[in-house]
């Protein structure tokens, strides 16, 4: 069973209809397994930079301060104590926490599914015919956008642009005009994730990527 999408050029005029397979734009969203993808691959990007330093990792305190006994004073070993001004600190965060996690290949591969699924019955996933732009500019990218936009996604001119725009490969012209503009993000398809499809609103395909993640994934 199949999918009827349509397909668009870049001036927002339909030129045909294409099958999508239901196995991959038609499979019913469960919100947990969504949660689950989406958390494991943000706790392995995340990056562990706050480190405290525990008494053995100080500086100095190497002699003791003062005599065991006989000075009234309380024992002490080391200057570099945790009670101590200047000391280690024992509880404080250190760069030997782990924040990955594992997920099964098929539950991460059908969490992606149920995220273009969603994009696709809410009307948020325009296919292109191709996308391409015929210099290194920023303005002629912006303009081609905002015409989707208008004609095809239909966003309010209030609303703040949320786009993911996913190419078959690697197009320098269209990335690199594509990179200043807010609310953009381009990829190609080899790098297709959870994160970025829950994270904009709109994403923009060209044929090819759909036969490219059909052919992937089938």
């Amino acid at each position: 069973m199949s999918i009827k999408a349509q397909v668009y050029n870049q001036k927002g005029e339909k030129v045909e209809d294409i099958n999508l397979s239901d196995h991959i734009f038609g499979v019913e969203i469960k919100k947990d397994l969504v949660h689950q993808a989406a958390t494991t691959q943000m706790g392995n990007q995340r990056q562990v930079l706050a480190h405290t330093k525990t008494r053995s990792e100080v500086r100095g305190g190497g002699r003791k301060p003062w005599r065991q006994k006989g000075t009234g004073r309380a024992r002490a070993g080391t200057n570099r104590s945790p009670i101590w001004i200047g000391g280690g600190i024992t509880f404080g965060p250190t760069k030997d926490r782990n924040f990955k996690k594992d997920i099964n290949k098929k539950m991460k591969r059908k969490a992606l599914f149920m995220a273009l699924s969603d994009k696709l019955n809410n009307k948020n996933l325009v296919i292109l015919d191709n996308l391409q732009v015929k210099e290194y500019k920023t303005k002629a990218m912006d303009q081609t956008l905002a015409t989707i936009e208008k004609k095809i996604i239909k966003t309010d001119q209030a609303s703040k642009r949320s786009l993911l725009i996913i190419l078959p490969e690697t197009e320098d012209k269209v990335a690199k005009s594509g990179r200043n503009l807010v609310g953009v993000k381009i990829i190609n398809s080899d790098n297709i994730n959870i994160l970025d499809l829950l994270k904009y609103k709109n994403v923009i395909f060209t044929k090819s990527v759909v036969e490219k993640i059909e052919e992937r994934y089938k």
